[in-house]
C-alpha cells in the first residue's frame, strides 16, 4: 500500500474516532497539526510521512479521550499494525505519540527530529487565535468558568492537578500552560511560528483585562 493511500485511510480512522469530540481535540485539530507538522518537517528535513502519521493519530491515544492512556495507545498500535508492515516505523510513530503529552512541561524530551516536529505542531495549535478558541471550548466542555479574579493560576507541573478539570479558569490556563509553550519549542522554524502566535495571545489578554476592568464613568 502506498503512502498516500495509508494516509487517506488513517484520515478516515481519525475522523471516526474524533469526529464527535467537542473539547477542541476533534478531527480538525488533528488535521491542522498534520498540516503544520508536514510544513515544519520539510523545512527541518524530517521524515514527512512519519510526522504526518504521528500527527494524525496523536489524539486518538490521548488519555483525555480514552478510559486510560494505555487503552488509547493500544488502539493506535492496533491500527498501525493493520496498515503498516515496517515494525521500526510503527515503533517510531508510537514513541512520538507516547511522548507527546504536555505533562506540565516536565515530560520526557523527544528522542527524534520527527518527534520534535510533531510536538511543535501540536503546541502551535494551542497558540494564537485558534489556541484561544480551543481554550474556551475546552473550558466550557469541562465546566470551567472563563475567568474569576479571585482564583489564581495553579502549578501545572503537578500532573494530578493539571487533569483536575473542576478547578481553574480559561484565563488562568494561559499562564498555567499556553504562555510557556513558546519557550518549549524544539525546532527553529517551530519557534518562528510560535512567536507571532504568542504575541497575539498577549494582546488578547491585554484587551480582555481592559474590558473586564471597565468601569462606568
Amino acid at each position: 500500500m502506498n503512502e498516500a493511500l495509508i494516509i487517506a485511510r488513517t484520515e478516515d480512522f481519525v475522523k471516526e474516532q474524533l469526529g464527535q469530540d467537542t473539547t477542541g481535540h476533534d478531527w480538525w485539530h488533528s488535521d491542522r497539526v498534520r498540516n503544520t507538522a508536514a510544513e515544519i518537517a520539510k523545512i527541518e528535513s524530517a521524515d514527512v510521512f512519519v510526522c504526518t502519521m504521528a500527527a494524525l493519530l496523536h489524539d486518538v491515544a490521548d488519555e483525555k479521550l480514552n478510559p486510560s492512556k494505555e487503552e488509547g495507545l493500544l488502539k493506535v498500535r492496533t491500527w498501525l499494525s493493520s496498515i503498516l508492515t515496517d515494525e521500526e516505523q510503527i515503533n517510531h510513530i508510537m514513541m512520538i505519540i507516547e511522548t507527546m503529552s504536555f505533562s506540565g512541561g516536565g515530560g520526557e524530551p523527544m528522542q527524534t527530529l520527527e518527534g520534535q516536529v510533531v510536538q511543535d505542531a501540536d503546541r502551535l495549535d494551542a497558540l494564537g487565535a485558534i489556541g484561544i478558541a480551543r481554550t474556551f471550548i475546552f473550558s466550557g466542555a469541562k465546566g470551567r468558568p472563563a475567568y474569576d479574579p479571585e482564583v489564581s493560576p495553579r502549578d501545572e507541573s503537578l500532573q494530578k492537578e493539571y487533569r483536575d478539570y473542576s478547578k481553574g479558569t480559561a484565563i488562568n490556563h494561559f499562564y498555567e500552560k499556553l504562555l510557556k509553550l513558546k519557550f518549549l519549542m524544539n525546532t527553529a522554524y517551530g519557534l518562528k511560528l510560535a512567536e507571532e502566535r504568542h504575541d497575539f495571545m498577549l494582546g488578547f489578554l491585554d484587551q480582555f483585562y481592559k474590558e473586564w476592568n471597565q468601569r462606568s464613568q
